[in-house]
């Protein structure tokens, strides 16, 4: 939304963007990309994260050949997620000059498992005009995966373990996209678990395990994607130590094929 104000004015952080959510679904399963852009600004991200701490940065890009003045970027946890992700950004230089870009650093703790996405909020005067855009974050759960190599016996063994009803998270859908065999290890590889070959029976069945960090517990996962191309769906089964887990995870993996 784009209001005008007087000079000095910055305004209550605007509501999402209608398609935050889709944004950060695209980084699910990647860490590195453009994650909104409109006529006047860029921004792509990088980040890198080990165990239960990450690292973003966020690059802003000034399309235009105005600079941008009072630029300022407010981070903020909604709700329960201040009490189970730490993120501190360094501030950034309140001008963007025509054509040029500026970089803010954000650290990353995750304290406990969590299911919201930090909201990042901009403002700034575009030609005498105020711009507030707010886009959810994509720290998302999974981003703090280490992941776990283990042979066939082990993983059933494990998985057997795991079966009251609340550990388990399953959803049956539709494939979205082509069903390619080599994009589909990718994307588990870069949802953050390890693939298992040669665990699962069934040759065309993807198995993965892996180790969630936070900084008060760590939650075992495994996950079992199966695919079914005369139908041309899927069939994912998440199975972690914590029932909250399992849910975030399979609802974040089913939006990726």
């Amino acid at each position: 939304a784009v209001t005008a104000v007087p000079a000095a004015g910055s305004e209550d952080p605007a509501l999402p963007v209608p398609d935050a959510d889709d944004l950060l679904n695209k980084f699910v399963c990647k860490n590195n990309g453009v994650l909104f852009e409109n006529q006047l600004l860029q921004i792509g991200i990088k980040s890198e994260y080990r165990q239960n701490l990450g690292r973003m940065y966020l690059f802003f890009g000034n399309k235009t050949s105005v600079q941008f003045l009072n630029f300022t970027l407010n981070l903020s946890c909604p709700g329960e997620l201040q009490n189970e992700l730490n993120v501190q950004a360094k501030p950034v230089e309140p001008v963007v000059e025509g054509g040029a870009q500026v970089q803010q650093v954000i650290n990353i703790e995750c304290l406990s498992d969590f299911t919201e996405a930090p909201l990042l909020n901009i403002q700034f005067r575009y030609g005498g005009t105020l711009q507030n855009i707010t886009l959810k974050l994509p720290i998302t759960v999974n981003k703090f995966f280490q992941p776990t190599e283990m042979a066939s016996e082990d993983f059933f063994q494990r998985w057997k373990q795991l079966s009251s009803p609340q550990q388990e998270a399953q959803k049956i859908f539709k494939a979205n996209h082509p069903m390619d065999t080599e994009v589909t290890k990718a994307k588990l590889i870069g949802f953050g678990s390890a693939l298992l070959q040669d665990v699962d029976p069934n040759r065309d069945n993807f198995v993965g395990a892996g180790v969630i960090h936070t900084k008060s517990i760590q939650v075992g996962c495994l996950l079992r994607l199966e695919p079914n191309s005369q139908a041309q769906m899927y069939r994912l089964t998440l199975r972690t130590s914590k029932e909250t887990v399992s849910k975030r995870l399979c609802a974040l993996l089913s939006q990726q094929f």
